[in-house]
């Protein structure tokens, strides 16, 4: 009897394993389709971007609210509000590129393969490796921290530089984010899907944007 329990308990930690990891990319993939569809109405409707402090406030509000409900169906309800929220904010951004920029499509597609690339490398290596890369949680929070508060600083005060060094950091510690967010996934340190799902998503939003920033410098044409 013993025996048998000593070989279950393998099977079953891979279970659950295999299961959060369907669930997450399950949700993922969703939230992607329904924020990229939200970012095309904003688009096609041509409406104004909500500005920092109403994104900030909408972010962080409803990222509290999908946490606070992670464990419940309600979580799901906030879970697309939020991806649908950050959508919405999404689609000026993007007319911006393609009325700025005459090559602005590909600016936003080549930014879109990019984050594809790096997103599915990241995580391919990831679950193949196995590795544990729990050792970045620390340095990635301070980093994001930062970022952020330079992303701030950079956009009150106009300056283009320190834009530029965020955007850079910001695709670095996304990506970073990305390895961490798997891995926690693979070894246990994440068993909630929904926020397993939420943190994904904003790498992925982050990095995304961060790359149509860089291209939009240096690869974009008046």
């Amino acid at each position: 009897m013993r025996l048998n329990t000593a070989v279950s308990r393998p099977e079953a930690s891979i279970l659950a394993t295999n299961k959060m990891l369907k669930n997450t990319y399950l949700l993922l993939s969703m939230t992607l389709l329904f924020s990229a569809l939200i970012a095309g109405v904003s688009m096609y409707m041509n409406l104004p971007h909500p500005g920092m402090i109403i994104t900030l406030v909408g972010y962080f509000g409803l990222l509290f609210l999908t946490e606070k409900f992670k464990n419940s169906g309600l979580g799901l309800v906030f879970v697309f509000a939020l991806t649908g929220f950050m959508g919405l904010t999404l689609g000026p951004i993007l007319n911006m590129y393609l009325h700025a920029f005459s090559n602005g499509h590909e600016l936003i597609m080549t930014a879109l393969g990019g984050t594809g690339v790096i997103f599915l490398g990241l995580s391919g290596y990831a679950l193949t490796t196995r590795r544990d890369f729990s050792f970045l949680g620390g340095f990635l929070m301070v980093g994001i921290l930062v970022a952020f508060l330079a992303g701030i600083g950079a956009m009150v005060f106009s300056m283009p530089g320190l834009s530029l060094a965020v955007s850079s950091m910001f695709i670095l510690l996304m990506s970073g984010m990305i390895l961490f967010q798997t891995s926690a996934i693979i070894h246990g340190g994440e068993t909630n899907y929904i926020s397993a799902t939420v943190s994904l998503y904003v790498s992925i939003y982050n990095l995304f944007l961060s790359l149509l920033q860089l291209l939009g410098v240096f690869g974009g044409d008046d």
